[in-house]
């Protein structure tokens, strides 16, 4: 590619967001370039005392319509669209008084901004720009002429080349533009499509267009030979694409999906009500308590399956103190995060140079709604989130024996849990805590009988002589299609289960529990989760 420089004589700026502005178009105007701009940009600029052609001047019609009309004219996207050695490009511009514009600056106006603000839907409208991704997609279809710029980190960028290039762009830096201008445009678009399919309550829209903009790259994926990157979606959801890194190396791709699923689950329980944590590894809950403190809470969720624990991610619901911060940091832990955390436990935290900390600011509620998607060979699937909670849901008794109150909390808390657990999912807790998770086996029993051996062996490492699992309750994320499931969570010792129902065998599940003295409450709903 050779570098066919373009030089840069008027630029057109107009940017919502005006950071770096002024400085930018004084670097600017001091390589010679005429500035051309528009509304509260201009003021922005004329008043820092720099010499800025209005619009209306350039296309001899005022700004109307409350600025709706104001760029969409001929002299500007002339002068951004006309290939400068066409001769019929040429002889147009010279017939219609049209001036080439050689560099354009927008930002647009902040939609997802206003979208996250809760505006009302008069103002969300108001804030879709028009005359700002028409002029974007002009000028990056004509790149080989044209540079754009959509994003303020891109200004020192143009400027070096400038001042190497004696007051031109070169044709590598305009393609580079002219991609990213054409994402943006592209995230906007998104972003106000699936808001428009939200409002009118539409959960398939005919196109469906999903867009992000960029964290991070990341060092690899899932595996070292896999590329990967980290993008933020317009869906301000507080979690670990919001959160503010402490302190630690770098999040990997697996880091940030263990990190995301550790704090979804967490968000279950109110921190008004209780204190919370969840360990995750590979994606699936570990370990996972309430208690009267985070430290209460966090050695509850530890004694489920320390080995597993292991390098494993740390998620808590209130904010992290000095004496949890202890504990947690006494094994090798990759990632912790909280919604807060105070200066002690930051200290704490810091003297593990490696742990990364996370501060949410803030729970993700989990009975918001939302969308989820994930890639398949050639389409999406596209899904609206997993909002259920077993507080909202009327429990069916369906046995002889009805649970006992603590039997009714720890079967709650435990259903909590499978939600957030791999498919198929068994889940048994005691004391508001789990004490054997079995994850993602291609049949129930097998989760069961898993979940009861882990129980068994964390029992042995904490010198107990029976496993937890002795007087635990179970919850099943879906419906038990045979008794066995439910017998060998029987024979591991549980008293009550918890379970959607919904299956042809459920009268020859619920004669089991009978059998055995078993209490079982139906949920109505299902939690699979792959």
């Amino acid at each position: 590619m050779t570098e066919r420089l373009r030089r840069v004589s008027r630029a057109l700026i107009s940017v919502s967001d005006k950071s770096g502005l002024v400085e930018f178009a004084r670097a600017l105007a001091a390589e010679g370039v005429e500035l051309v701009s528009t509304g509260g940009t201009r003021k922005a600029l004329a008043d820092a005392g720099l010499s800025v052609l209005e619009v209306s001047e350039v296309t001899g019609f005022p700004e109307m319509m409350d600025g709706r009309v104001k760029t969409l004219h001929p002299k500007i996207h002339g002068g951004l669209l006309a290939i400068r050695d066409n001769a019929d490009h040429a002889a147009a511009m010279r017939s219609h008084g049209i001036e080439p514009i050689d560099l354009l600056v927008v930002s647009l106006y902040p939609f997802e901004a206003t979208v996250a603000k809760g505006a009302d839907f008069e103002t969300c409208i108001e804030n879709i720009d028009i005359g700002g991704p028409a002029m974007i997609r002009a000028a990056a279809k004509n790149h080989a002429e044209v540079a754009v710029v959509v994003d303020p980190s891109d200004y020192a960028v143009v400027l070096a080349e400038l001042r190497q290039h004696g007051g031109a762009t070169t044709l590598a830096l305009r393609r580079k533009l002219a991609a990213k201008a054409y994402a943006r445009t592209g995230v906007y678009d998104a972003a106000i499509s699936n808001w428009f399919a939200g409002q009118l309550s539409d959960p398939a829209p005919a196109l469906r267009a999903i867009g992000g903009h960029l964290i991070e790259p990341l060092r690899y994926g899932e595996n070292p030979h896999q590329s990967a990157a980290f993008y933020r979606t317009s869906d301000l959801r507080p979690g670990v694409a919001t959160a503010r890194q402490v302190q630690g190396k770098k999040l990997s791709y697996n880091n940030i999906n263990d990190t995301d699923a550790a704090y979804e689950c967490v968000a279950e329980f109110d921190p008004q009500r209780t204190a919370a944590c969840v360990i995750v590894k590979h994606a699936n809950p570990c370990g996972a308590a309430e208690g009267a403190s985070l430290i209460e809470a966090y050695r509850k969720a530890l004694a489920c399956d320390p080995v597993s624990a292991f390098g494993g991610i740390v998620a808590v619901n209130r904010k992290l103190d000095a004496e949890a911060a202890r504990a947690i940091t006494d094994i090798f832990t990759e990632v912790i995060i909280a919604p807060e955390a105070s200066e002690e436990a930051i200290a704490v935290v810091g003297a593990k140079k490696n742990l990364r900390l996370l501060i949410a600011d803030g729970l993700p509620d989990p009975r918001a709604a939302g969308m989820t998607v994930k890639s398949v060979a050639g389409g999406l699937l596209v899904q609206s989130r997993d909002n259920a909670v077993v507080d909202d849901m009327k429990l069916e008794v369906v046995t002889k024996r009805a649970p006992t109150n603590a039997e009714l909390t720890d079967l709650a808390f435990a259903f909590r849990i499978a939600k957030h657990v791999k498919s198929n999912t068994i889940v048994y807790a005691k004391d508001r805590a789990t004490v054997g998770i079995g994850a993602g086996q291609m049949s129930r029993i097998d989760s069961a009988r898993i979940a009861a051996r882990k129980a068994e062996d964390a029992a042995k490492a904490a010198g107990l002589q029976a496993p937890l699992t002795k007087g635990s309750v179970v919850a099943s994320d879906a419906f038990f299609p045979f008794a066995d499931g439910l017998l060998a969570a029987v024979e591991a010792g549980a008293t009550a289960v918890i379970q959607p129902g919904g299956s042809v065998r459920d009268d020859e599940v619920i004669k089991a529990a009978d059998d055995h003295g078993i209490a079982m409450v139906f949920t109505g709903t299902r939690h699979f989760r792959h």
